[in-house]
């Protein structure tokens, strides 16, 4: 950071080109500065002054002598450079139209080398004082000028002392000495998986904590919602008289579900667009296996020691210790722990489906039209508006794939599921046990929550686990 001049920008956030964070010079800096973590004795770079202005390309270049100056040998292109960033090269290596070789040598001080090298062929105009050495070797070895001199640069750098030398020096480095061995890596990468997946962790940390907007959003949206709720569903769980009172608690509890998921599922898609295709330049050059970093991906909101944990379940506590009061739910801890529980799984297993939705398309908004339809149809299969037992048995598959109707199907039977209080059915005569009247209706039981809390579970895994395939196995970058 230091030597890039970067220190100062050290808790600042990269941002999005031309919208937000680094300059186009501060960016360019600092992809020279993740490079050179490597140490690397050699370094090349494509043109690093382009598209920016004057004082850019000289802070830029400024930054290439100052990595030169440290022992690094740096190979660049450069594209009409003024005469302060020609006059901070070392060599030049010049090639004419077709690739042919015209000059490979010392540029001296203020380029003196090159002045006399092509000041010593016949007709060659004399550079004029103050006039840029790199727009001079241009104009009097361009194709216009060699038809006038009728010579030709290439053949007379062959048959110059240069080349002879140059020859020779290249053979003399060709030859290993007697000492050297073959150069062997046990591995690809500098540091085992594991060096890599708390790298990629702590990556994420940051990105995280310096770029609060993501989980503001989040948390806001689910203060809002649980107070919205909580004033429309008032005390819902303490009337338990009539049938409608149990369907108007499975409602509040059915709405909250969909809300909050499917805004955690939209809200993460453009997060994670944005860190795979930063993930794309520096796996390429191999900082990290891809897995390494889906495996820290997945694991900010699925492995008990990962950094998104304590958002999610800080997401969570809000949502339910809220409404769960303002509902007037049963107050006993395991039913409470219960239902933050299914609430808490529910708002990760629709975060990794956002996330695998991302992965498996080119871009956050491709992800967000095919994720739409399956948010419809876990809406219509989850149990609520059509009742289990009343789905046509040939789309009853669907709802046992339906991870929705796992959630509400542990959030009522985690409340309701033990009650043998008698509610009055609808039709105003009959009343019968709640238990019964859930078993019956929607064919929910108590000895099943099990079997549900591990359900809701297998769909955090499995969203995750696609997630990381994908994220390792698909390649979206156009270049």
């Amino acid at each position: 950071m230091e030597l890039v001049e970067l220190t100062p920008l050290s808790g600042a956030l990269i941002g999005l080109p031309g919208v937000d964070g680094l300059s186009t010079e501060q960016r360019k800096r600092l992809t020279i500065a993740v490079e050179l973590v490597a140490n690397p004795s050699v370094v090349f770079m494509d043109e690093p002054t382009s598209g920016l202005d004057a004082r850019s390309a000289a802070i830029v270049m400024r930054t290439v002598r100052n990595i030169v100056n440290t022992g690094r040998t740096i190979v660049c292109t450069i594209h009409q450079p003024s005469i302060d960033i020609f006059e901070s090269f070392d060599e030049l290596l010049f090639m004419k139209r077709g690739g042919e070789l015209i000059y490979a040598g010392p540029l001296g001080p203020k380029s003196c080398e090159l002045i006399k090298y092509f000041e010593a062929v016949e007709g060659v105009p004399k550079i004029r004082p103050g006039y840029n050495p790199a727009a001079w070797m241009l104009e009097v070895t361009s194709t216009a000028e060699e038809n006038r001199l009728d010579v030709d640069f290439a053949e007379i750098y062959r048959r110059s002392n240069l080349f002879q030398r140059n020859r020779e020096l290249v053979e003399n480095l060709s030859k290993p000495s007697g000492n050297s061995k073959e150069l062997n890596f046990p591995s690809k990468y500098s540091q085992s998986f594991f060096e890599q997946f708390l790298a990629c962790l702590w990556k994420q940390n940051l990105s995280y904590w310096r770029n609060p907007q993501y989980t503001a959003v989040k948390f806001f949206y689910t203060v809002v919602i649980s107070l919205m709720l909580g004033t429309i569903c008032w005390k819902f769980g303490s009337k338990r008289e009539s049938q409608q009172d149990l369907f108007n608690a499975m409602g509040s509890m059915y709405a909250a579900v969909l809300f909050i998921g499917i805004t955690n599922a939209t809200a993460v898609q453009p997060v994670v667009s944005i860190e795979r295709f930063v993930s794309y330049r520096e796996r390429a050059a191999g900082m990290y296996s891809g897995l390494a970093f889906a495996f820290a991906q997945v694991d900010l909101r699925f492995s008990a020691v990962a950094i998104e944990l304590p958002y999610v379940f800080a997401q969570s506590v809000i949502y339910c210790s809220i409404f769960y009061s303002m509902a007037s739910f049963e107050w006993t801890a395991l039913k409470f722990i219960w239902y933050t529980y299914f609430m808490y799984s529910t708002l990760l297993y629709f975060t990794f489906y956002g996330m695998m939705t991302t992965a498996v398309t080119p871009n956050h908004n491709v992800a967000a039209i095919i994720a739409a339809p399956f948010y419809m149809l876990w809406n219509l299969f989850c149990g609520f508006m059509i009742p289990h037992k009343r789905i046509p048995i040939w789309w009853r598959w669907y709802y046992w794939a339906n991870p929705i109707a796992w959630s509400l199907y542990g959030l009522v039977i985690s409340q309701y599921g033990d009650d043998d209080k008698l509610v009055a059915l609808s039709n105003g005569a009959d009343s019968m046990p709640t238990r019964v009247l859930l078993k019956e209706v929607f064919g929910y039981r108590h000895d099943f929550l099990c079997v549900t809390a591990v359900m809701v579970g297998f769909f955090v895994i499995f969203f995750a686990v696609i997630f990381g395939f994908a994220i390792k196995a698909f390649n979206f970058q156009r270049r």
